[in-house]
C-alpha cells in the first residue's frame, strides 16, 4: 500500500465506523416498541399490496420477521443496523435486531427494509431458540428478486425462509443480507 494511503487509513476506518454507528444510533434512539410495531405492520402491508408473491407467501408463512428500516453506511469499513418485529398469526412474538459489518470498496449511506417469511416450524423454532441467526447459515434462505418473484407460487416453495427487500433509498450500491446477524432483543 502506498505510504500516503497507509497514513490516512486509520482515519478513514475511524470515520466510517463513527458514520455507521452514529447514523444508526440516532435513528433508533427515539423509537419505541409501539412505533416499531406500527412501522413493521405498515411496511408488511405495503409490501403485500405491491408484491403479489410476498402476499401469497405471507398467507402460508409460519411467521414473518419485518425490519422496516435498516440503515447502512460505509467508507471502506461499513455496517448496517435495524430493529424488527416477529409476527406469528398477526400477533407480536418478539423483537429482533439485524446487524452486519463489511469492508472493501464502499462509500455512502442508504436505508432499506426487509421482510423474512419463515415457511417452516423448524425455521421459526431456529430463530426463536438460537442465540442469533447469521443469514446464509442455518435454515435455507432465498432472497427474492423481481425475476424470481414472477415465478414464485405457494406450490413452488421449497426453502425454509424467503426474504424480500423493499424501500431502498440512498447513495450506496447494492444490498446483500447474507452474513447479517439477527438476534433477539432481550425484553426488560
Amino acid at each position: 500500500m502506498p505510504l500516503p494511503i497507509r497514513r490516512f487509513l486509520p482515519w478513514f476506518q475511524a470515520l466510517s465506523l463513527a458514520l455507521a454507528l452514529g447514523f444508526t444510533s440516532s435513528v433508533w434512539a427515539a423509537t419505541t416498541q409501539e412505533e416499531l410495531v406500527r412501522d413493521a405492520r405498515e411496511a408488511l402491508e405495503t409490501l403485500r399490496k405491491i408484491n403479489p408473491a410476498a402476499d401469497a407467501i405471507a398467507k402460508s408463512a409460519k411467521g414473518v420477521l419485518v425490519f422496516p428500516n435498516i440503515i447502512k453506511a460505509g467508507l471502506v469499513f461499513g455496517g448496517s443496523y435495524g430493529e424488527g418485529v416477529l409476527f406469528v398469526n398477526g400477533k407480536v412474538r418478539g423483537f429482533y435486531n439485524s446487524v452486519s459489518a463489511s469492508w472493501g470498496l464502499q462509500l455512502g449511506a442508504q436505508s432499506y427494509g426487509y421482510a423474512l417469511f419463515l415457511m417452516t416450524d423448524s425455521a421459526l423454532k431456529y430463530l426463536e431458540e438460537s442465540h442469533g441467526w447469521e443469514l446464509g447459515t442455518g435454515p435455507t434462505l432465498t432472497v427474492v428478486d423481481e425475476g424470481l418473484a414472477k415465478n414464485l407460487s405457494t406450490t413452488t416453495l421449497r426453502d425454509d425462509a424467503y426474504a424480500f427487500i423493499f424501500d431502498q433509498q440512498g447513495l450506496m450500491g447494492g444490498i446483500n443480507i447474507e452474513g447479517t446477524k439477527i438476534t433477539r432483543i432481550k425484553q426488560p
